[in-house]
């Protein structure tokens, strides 16, 4: 299928970076849309629009615009936003206001980047928080949503997070040691979530399909 118009939050981030990169230069998509707070560095296409957008009202930021598949990889930590009020605010209140947003402008698809361990239902403020936020997308009824639920990202970011440092060192160790059920739990590129995502939106599968590793790497072509 071509002519697809593609919807992204989150692009200034490891995943996202990535996944405007390919989505642009992808000939199934023949518009790329990334609602950002900022302008994106060093992306430039005559397939890309940027819109600079307010996540706390983003009921206009689409006014005129219809999408086909909407790509969330929206996403912070406690420590960056300040305090877990914060950290809700992003990764479950502008997640679920994007998903909203992008099905009224058309959506049928929407991609969404999550965590191993998300469970609306756990004792774990961050595991909970991002369980919450599965089941409140889940709920706006989306022909096809696909969660990705990756264990540690490996890549280069603009911030600096330690604990993933020290995981990317440990990773060519410790991966193949995580067989079984541990499997899921494996580091993966951003990249190759990112590629992921592209791949399960253009498969186009409906309903409901929670990936980790192994079905990441297959849908990215690893």
């Amino acid at each position: 299928m071509s002519g697809r118009t593609a919807l992204v939050a989150g692009a200034t981030g490891l995943i996202g970076g990535h996944l405007v990169t390919l989505l642009l230069t992808d000939p199934a998509y023949e518009k790329v849309v990334v609602l950002a707070r900022r302008p994106l560095a060093g992306a430039s296409s005559p397939k890309l629009q940027t819109i600079i957008a307010d996540f706390d009202a983003l009921d206009a930021a689409l006014s005129g615009i219809a999408v086909d598949d909407a790509f969330c990889a929206l996403g912070t930590t406690i420590k960056v936003a300040g305090s877990q009020d914060a950290f809700r605010r992003v990764d479950h209140d502008y997640i679920v206001s994007f998903a909203r947003t992008a099905k009224a402008a058309g959506a049928v698809r929407f991609l969404l980047v999550s965590a191993m361990g998300a469970d609306a239902n756990s004792s774990i403020f961050y595991s909970r928080v991002k369980g919450e936020t599965e089941r409140d997308v889940r709920a706006l009824g989306f022909e096809a949503l696909h969660v990705f639920r990756p264990g540690l990202l490996l890549g280069d970011r603009t911030e600096k997070r330690i604990g993933e440092e020290i995981g990317a060192t440990l990773t060519p160790f410790l991966n193949p040691l995580m067989i079984g059920p541990l499997r899921a739990y494996r580091s993966i590129r951003g990249e190759t979530v990112a590629r992921a995502m592209k791949g399960a939106a253009l498969a186009g599968a409906a309903g409901t399909h929670i990936h980790t590793y192994e079905a990441m790497e297959r849908f990215a072509g690893v």
